[in-house]
């Protein structure tokens, strides 16, 4: 079936979660709804209030912009806006922004008869940025613990965080989290070389087949996991990083507070080390 009558036969009232048929259509190729208007609008104030932040600073260098959080003396409370009420405002439009997209791809899915799968993923990512902004913030009594918004301010933060629990590459879900992202970018860069060299053969070749590529990786590593269950894999192992890494940072602070190294202590005293 040729794009544009794909197109054509799907493009049909329904599956919205609000806003019933208001908003329902599109423009251009892109599917508007309610959720798609919410996510306009958030981002367009968000990004307004980033650059009312900008003008309130020192500079214009978009390396060096920053919009830091409350001081942490404000506690769970509302600041002043130049002294991180902006920040909060602007986090506020964040979460509405990242959410209301992923409520937009429920509803396309819903449109095409899919599954949930690319809102779900996306929730993940949003869950790690929430994880960072909100619930560890909560956790430890102050928006202050946010990271900030600028590039080298939020990198500072970073290194920051790091050497504030010592060494914080012993962090057992950050170890979790580095190796899921290693082993994506492995397993679906595998799988991208695979489907390039099998659709682009040599000159007086034919195309290859997926049983090409099947065969392939059972002769390099002994088992081929197929086509459609290197998908399945790159999403777990993607979800993963994302879920991990959310995990990492907020164990650290609200439930240990030392060096990560110290953490390991428990190996060392192990009775079978004695």
């Amino acid at each position: 079936m040729a794009l544009l009558n794909f197109e054509r036969k799907y493009r049909v009232r329904g599956g919205t979660l609000l806003g019933g048929d208001l908003f329902d259509f599109w423009v251009g190729p892109f599917y508007v709804g309610f959720f798609g208007v919410l996510t306009i609008f958030f981002s367009a104030l968000g990004t307004l209030l980033i650059l009312y932040g900008a003008s309130l600073g020192p500079t214009w260098n978009i390396w060096k912009i920053n919009i830091a959080p409350p001081d942490i003396s404000y506690g769970l409370g509302f600041a002043p806006l130049a002294e991180g009420g902006l920040w909060q405002l602007i986090t506020i439009c964040a979460i509405g922004a990242f959410v209301s997209w992923a409520l937009r791809q429920a509803e396309i899915a819903r449109k095409l008869g899919m599954g949930y799968h690319v809102p779900f993923a996306f929730g993940v990512a949003i869950f790690a940025y929430v994880t960072l902004v909100v619930f560890r913030p909560l956790l430890l009594g102050a928006w202050g613990h946010g990271f900030p918004y600028g590039i080298f301010s939020h990198l500072d933060w970073v290194s920051n965080v790091g050497y504030q629990y010592l060494h914080f590459h012993y962090n057992p879900a950050h170890m979790l989290a580095v190796t899921f992202f290693f082993t994506t970018v492995l397993a679906l860069s595998l799988h991208g070389g695979l489907v390039l060299s099998a659709t682009n053969p040599g000159k007086g070749e034919t195309v290859k087949t997926p049983t090409h590529e099947d065969t392939f990786f059972r002769d390099f590593i002994g088992y081929s996991i197929g086509t459609l269950g290197i998908h399945r894999l790159g999403l777990f192992l993607a979800l993963n990083a994302g879920f991990w890494s959310a995990v990492c940072i907020i164990i650290s602070g609200p439930l240990w507070t030392r060096g990560w190294p110290e953490w390991w202590n428990w190996w060392l005293n192990l009775p079978i080390w004695a």
